[in-house]
Parts: structure tokens; C-alpha cells; sequence
């Protein structure tokens, strides 16, 4: 059959419905490459090379299998590709299944970002404004704090707890001036905030409360899941997260109107895709002049349709991907919650575990490259937690910011720590080889 498929007298159409059969195996292909010979575009099946490079213990694992190649190939034979009715079925099971009343799809967890500042700031109701401060935490993302300054609302750092690597509450208290107007809570490596708290300080003070949930699907506090407990929250389905649509993200929220405008926002800031009648068509002649109607400053931040249908397939597997995930992280716990070595992130209450967070101390304090050169050399790949301290990356030049205290906490983590992967999959003997090799080095 894939001979079949090389020939150049059948269309393009024939050719991938040969694909789409079931007796090919799409594991066993990486890439479907087009080509072009003879003036006819036609597929070329790509092997995957290069086994002897990978890592023993990557820090991300493929989620796909054959159902999500399948479906990808399912949705090319429609034709449909630009954003539709897949999309829109993703963001209603995705709604349904965090238990937020809305659900909005973008083109990355990024981009969730931006239309949730956007909307709130362009909200009268939010007095959310240019001036305004954010207190926000010093370990974090680039794109967690940057659509915060672009539209002109000042970023005030604050110190982490180092034991579960969020947000401190108290912190927040000491930093509230009479220009916050806002917090931003960012669930680190699959682990809630304290909530409780947080909330508490917010209603107390009348500010707002912001989710950033891109490494925290899944995870839960009090038995409800995180990224539904701020007006909005943020999520991402990037390659090394719980779940993967290539490139994607997640807006959620119970505010109407923030979803409204996030509609809009994320397709130029017209009219076409919000719910509100306002700008019915009554008549073939108002209809023409309201196909391209803008009412907000928006943006392309579109997802299409094949993250939509790839986002339902992941979707309905992800209680399996969270049930080994945690299999994985009880076994992590066991092998380095007792070492002397290092510290491993508290997480009180159901992380749904994005990777492996350990600060190194007592023997291996201040070795950290000795000790990453090693586990690389191992076949361990290692990252920073997050970006470390923040406030150190040069971007901070171009963000309007302040300090408030000192980053002792931050620093400890910046200075000492790394984390390692988790995934879907078992990871006994990876984490086996992990616990050796620092044991050698200790």
C-alpha cells in the first residue's frame, strides 16, 4: 500500500485516505512530509531516526497514540481546518470537566494569558487599569507577567514559600499598597496555591484574583480543581504538558462578560463570534455591514480545528495520564523525601504533579552544576525551576516592576535547584537511576 501511495497519478485527496486506514501503523512514522514533484503534491511517509539519541529520563514524553493520529487525519479529510465546531466541542467538555461555566480556546496557554488581562482591563467593571499594580510571584513565566505590562499595570514581585514553590500569603499581605489591584496566583509544577488564604486576603482588600493553571491541570484544592477559583484562569496543552494539542490553551472563567471579550479579543475584536444580540442582523444590508465589525482591540490568537479534535481525544484520556502521574510522584516521595541532600516540593493538597521539583542542600548545596553535568551524562534531562528568580532575567528592563521584601526563598531555589520530568507512563527505573546517581555524588 505505500507504494500505492507514492505514485503520482492519484490525487492528494486518495492519498490520505489510504492513510487514514487502520492498517497503517502511524507509530512508526514521526512526519508526513509533502513534497512536491511533477507539479503534484503528495505525501511522503518520514521514519523516525535518531533512537540512540534520546534521553533515558526526557523531561517530556509524546501523550499520542493512534487514536490521535487517526483523528487527526479523520478531521483532513473534512476539508475543515480553521477554527469550528471541533474547537467548540473541546471547550464545552473542557468546561464541563474543570466545572467552569466557560471555556475559551486559544492558540497556546501564552496567548490565555494575554486575553485575560486583556478582557479584564478593557472591563469598566474590574476598574483594572494603566497605573494599576499586580502582586505577582518571583517564580514564574516571562508570559505570565508580560500582558500585564503591556497594558500598563505595574508588576510587584513577592517571595515564594520554598516548600511548595508558590506564592507566600503573607508576603502578599506586606506587599497590598493603595494601587493593588490584583494578585496573581500561579499553581507551580501541579501544586494549588493555599487558596483559602489567598482568597480571604483578596475579598478583605476587593482585589482581584488570577489563575495561572498552564502546569496545573489536573490538580485539585479542597476537592475542586484549580484554575477555577480567580475570575479567570489560564491553561496550557503545550508538547511538555498534562495534555497536548501540538500548540493550545485554555481560558476558563464563570464571568460572562470576560468570556464575551475574550470571544471577540481572540478573533480580532469583532463582533461575529460574541453571544450578546447587540449586533443582530436584521436585514441583508445590516448584515453586510457587520460581517467586519470591531469593537475591541483584538488579536488572531485562533486555535484550528485539529487542535480541537486532537484536545477532545486527550481530554478523555487525562484521568488515566493523572492516575499514573501520581503513582509516579508516590514513588518519587518515597526515594527523596528523607534525603539529606535535597528537598522535594510540599504539596498538601492533590497536585497533579507536572514534573519533579529538588533543592539541593546539606552535602550537594551550591554543586548544582557538578550535579545536572552528571545526571545529564546519565541520560537525565534536568531544567530550572521555571525560569529560578525572575526578577534576574534581563526582559525585566522592559516590565515596569518593583521588589517588595527581600527574594531570600527565591533565591534558594534559583541558586539550588532543578527539576526532573514526569509523565503518563511508568518511571520506576528512571527515577531509580535518578536516586543513584545522586546518592554517587552526595
Amino acid at each position: 500500500m505505500l507504494v500505492n501511495i507514492m505514485r503520482d497519478e492519484i490525487s492528494i485527496t486518495e492519498k490520505i485516505q489510504l492513510l487514514s486506514k487502520k492498517s497503517v501503523n502511524l507509530e512508526k512514522f514521526s512526519t508526513l512530509d509533502v513534497s512536491i514533484k511533477n507539479n503534484h503534491a503528495f505525501p511522503r511517509l518520514v521514519t523516525k531516526t535518531n533512537k540512540q539519541n534520546k534521553m533515558f529520563y526526557p523531561l517530556a514524553q509524546s501523550t499520542w497514540d493512534e487514536e490521535e493520529h487517526h483523528a487527526i487525519i479523520q478531521q483532513l479529510n473534512t476539508g475543515q481546518l480553521t477554527m469550528g465546531k471541533k474547537v467548540e466541542n473541546f471547550e464545552k467538555d473542557f468546561a464541563n470537566f474543570v466545572g467552569t461555566k466557560y471555556a475559551i480556546m486559544v492558540n497556546s496557554g501564552s496567548s490565555a494569558n494575554l486575553l485575560i488581562v486583556s478582557a479584564i482591563t478593557l472591563l469598566a467593571k474590574y476598574d483594572f487599569k494603566k497605573g494599576d499594580e499586580i502582586i505577582v510571584p518571583a517564580l514564574g513565566w516571562s508570559t505570565s507577567f508580560s500582558p500585564f505590562t503591556q497594558y500598563g499595570i505595574k508588576l510587584k514581585f513577592v517571595d515564594i514559600d520554598d516548600q511548595t514553590l508558590n506564592i507566600d500569603p503573607e508576603k502578599i499581605k506586606n506587599a497590598i499598597s493603595k494601587k493593588t489591584k490584583a494578585v496573581l496566583a500561579i499553581n507551580i509544577l501541579g501544586n494549588p496555591v493555599e487558596f483559602n488564604k489567598l482568597k480571604k486576603i483578596c475579598e478583605s482588600h476587593k482585589l482581584i484574583l488570577i489563575e495561572d493553571n498552564c502546569e496545573s491541570l489536573g490538580a485539585k484544592y479542597n476537592s475542586k480543581f484549580a484554575g477555577t477559583f480567580g475570575v479567570a484562569a489560564s491553561h496550557s496543552f503545550f508538547f511538555s504538558h498534562h495534555i497536548q494539542t501540538i500548540e493550545g490553551g485554555m481560558i476558563t472563567t464563570n464571568d460572562k462578560d470576560i468570556f464575551e471579550y475574550s470571544r471577540s479579543l481572540r478573533a480580532h475584536g469583532w463582533t461575529r463570534d460574541m453571544l450578546k444580540k447587540n449586533y443582530s442582523n436584521k436585514s441583508p444590508s445590516e448584515k453586510f455591514h457587520n460581517q467586519f465589525k470591531f469593537i475591541l482591540p483584538g488579536y488572531n490568537l485562533r486555535p484550528n480545528e485539529l487542535n480541537g479534535v486532537v484536545g477532545s481525544v486527550q481530554l478523555r484520556k487525562l484521568p488515566t495520564f493523572l492516575k499514573v502521574r501520581r503513582e509516579n510522584s508516590n514513588l518519587f516521595k518515597s526515594l527523596f523525601s528523607d534525603k539529606s541532600y535535597c528537598k522535594i516540593q510540599k504539596c498538601d493538597h492533590d497536585s497533579s504533579w507536572y514534573g519533579f521539583s529538588l533543592i539541593l542542600d546539606g552535602s550537594l548545596s551550591g554543586k548544582r552544576d557538578q550535579v545536572i553535568n552528571q545526571l545529564y551524562t546519565s541520560g537525565i534531562e534536568t531544567r530550572p525551576v521555571v525560569t529560578g528568580n525572575f526578577v534576574k532575567n534581563p526582559v525585566c528592563n522592559f516590565m515596569e516592576h518593583e521588589v517588595s521584601g527581600i527574594l531570600t526563598k527565591t533565591e534558594k531555589v534559583d541558586r539550588n535547584g532543578f527539576f526532573v520530568g514526569n509523565s503518563h507512563t511508568n518511571l520506576e527505573n528512571q527515577l531509580f537511576k535518578l536516586s543513584e546517581t545522586l546518592k554517587k555524588l552526595s
